[in-house]
């Protein structure tokens, strides 16, 4: 919600009847909290300023300040706590962990999905739809975010822990924490039943969908959503409990057989190369040039499909754990052996960096490898393409007699139609639309629509078609709310 800058409307001292009313409705949202502390946090006679705001999206928002800090939120006459105010009580929330790289995506604007959740031993905090939950970093109680469950506890566990999981409201370095002191989260030790660090015997790192570059999985579905950050994994497992579960897919070698790793290599190798000869070859496309065969028809046999970035991960900790490159002295370092080294590091770090931390190490392996996106439709067999996916683009354009025209594109990536999404907006707008080749796209359309429409082609395509916001881009461009015309 605060991704971007907001728009300030008023800033006024509270009154001593809103102060009153404010405290009153601090303990109806939030009964866990004692009347010692409802008084610490809207305290009796030191300065609290009430600000009214529009955020980036035309939300209208009052915040709370005290000390100069934002200590709480309402939107739609629901309170919110900011991240400053959960600092001071991590435990005013049913709380959930994920990753230290989530965190970008999160400041960002993005959701936070299913696979990128930790699962402490203890199992996930009970919660139902619609309940207002605090997120956290690994290895630090203090919470970073705070967002609202898409689905219970129990849908998420139901789900295999795939989906969007929480609608993210406000986090720390978001816009609304800037508007504050810009302190940094304290260091707030995690409770006994949190998973502790990667160990050689047990630990808790897990699969993290934003480390796995632009492998995504997007399913456009009215009742879920999957991206990149969603990812075919089972987030119940921890990575070292996943390392050695059998069922996981281990493509690493196995070292036990005797075998040197380059034997192996080529072991595997050959058994593509046959089988690509076999079954994927035909008679009439021979002769075929070496790196043709190599690249369309071996290297698909490898697997069959594209690699999950939770299934290379796997393959990595396997890798370090096997070889012993987990430093002694600091779990979350990585030793880099020979072979990492010429996979991930610069030749100007090939005698320089010898150990990486963990999510380093993961994201440079990621890094390496080949983006795809697959869109899955209900009832189709999904769709999968190399490269990134490119979002829905809307632009403003001026037109003769100075005239407005709103322009979106690439409808089609996302199984929309365009001359069906015209006739909609003609019928919702009141206004003329037309569907031209979209300039520079090979067999792509775009649609035109007479004025500033974007507010209303916003809320088709999020309300309707229930596209993901982070896959639009131009919304921001809608009339602000209360401008005159």
């Amino acid at each position: 919600m605060f991704a971007k800058a907001f728009r300030v409307k008023s800033n006024t001292a509270i009154k001593g009847s809103d102060r009153r009313k404010l405290r009153a409705d601090v303990t109806a949202a939030f009964p866990t909290l004692g009347t010692d502390q409802v008084s610490e946090l809207v305290p009796g006679k030191e300065e609290l300023n009430i600000v009214k705001l529009y955020a980036h999206r035309g939300d209208a928002v009052t915040v709370y300040v005290s000390g100069g800090n934002p200590i709480l939120f309402e939107l739609e006459k629901n309170l919110y706590p900011t991240v400053y105010t959960l600092w001071s009580y991590p435990d005013l929330l049913p709380t959930f962990t994920t990753w230290p790289p989530v965190l970008e995506k999160l400041v960002g604007g993005a959701d936070l999905m299913l696979p990128g959740l930790v699962v402490p031993p203890a199992g996930l905090p009970q919660v139902q739809k619609g309940d207002l939950c605090a997120i956290v970093l690994v290895g630090n109680r203090a919470p970073v975010a705070i967002g609202v469950a898409v689905v219970s506890t129990s849908e998420m566990l139901t789900s295999g822990l795939k989906g969007r999981g929480f609608s993210v409201l406000h986090t720390y370095q978001d816009h609304l924490w800037r508007s504050g002191d810009k302190s940094s989260p304290p260091s707030i030790a995690p409770l006994a039943l949190d998973p502790p660090e990667l160990s050689e015997e047990k630990g808790s790192v897990q699969a993290d969908p934003t480390l796995q570059g632009d492998m995504r999985h997007l399913t456009l579905e009215r009742e879920e959503e999957e991206n990149g950050e969603d990812q075919e994994m089972c987030g119940a497992k921890t990575l070292p409990e996943a390392s050695e579960d059998p069922s996981v897919g281990d493509l690493s070698p196995d070292p036990t057989d005797g075998k040197t790793l380059q034997e192996q290599m080529d072991e595997l190798l050959q058994q593509c190369f046959l089988h690509a000869l076999k079954c994927r070859v035909k008679k009439a496309d021979l002769p075929l040039l070496t790196s043709t065969f190599l690249g369309s028809h071996v290297f698909s046999c490898w697997r069959g499909s594209i690699l999950e970035g939770s299934e290379i991960r796997t393959v990595i900790i396997n890798y370090a754990k096997k070889n012993d490159l987990v430093d002694a002295d600091n779990k979350n370092l990585v030793k880099l052996d020979p072979i990492l080294s010429d996979c991930i590091l610069e030749k100007s770090e090939q005698h320089t960096v010898m150990k990486l931390p963990w999510d380093s190490l993961l994201t440079r392996c990621l890094g390496k490898l080949q983006p795809a996106y697959q869109v899955t439709f209900p009832g189709q067999e999904p769709i999968v393409k190399k490269g990134k996916i490119c979002p829905i683009d809307i632009t403003l354009a001026q037109r003769a007699s100075n005239k407005k025209v709103t322009v979106v594109r690439n409808l089609e990536a996302y199984g929309l139609d365009p001359s069906t999404v015209a006739a909609v907006l003609q019928q919702r707008c009141q206004a003329s639309t037309t569907v031209t080749p979209a300039p520079g796209a090979k067999d792509s359309l775009q649609v035109q629509i007479q004025g500033n429409q974007v507010h209303h082609l916003g809320r088709l395509l999020l309300e309707d078609y229930h596209l993901p916001r982070k896959h639009i881009q131009g919304l921001e461009k809608a009339p602000k709310p209360g401008r005159k015309k």
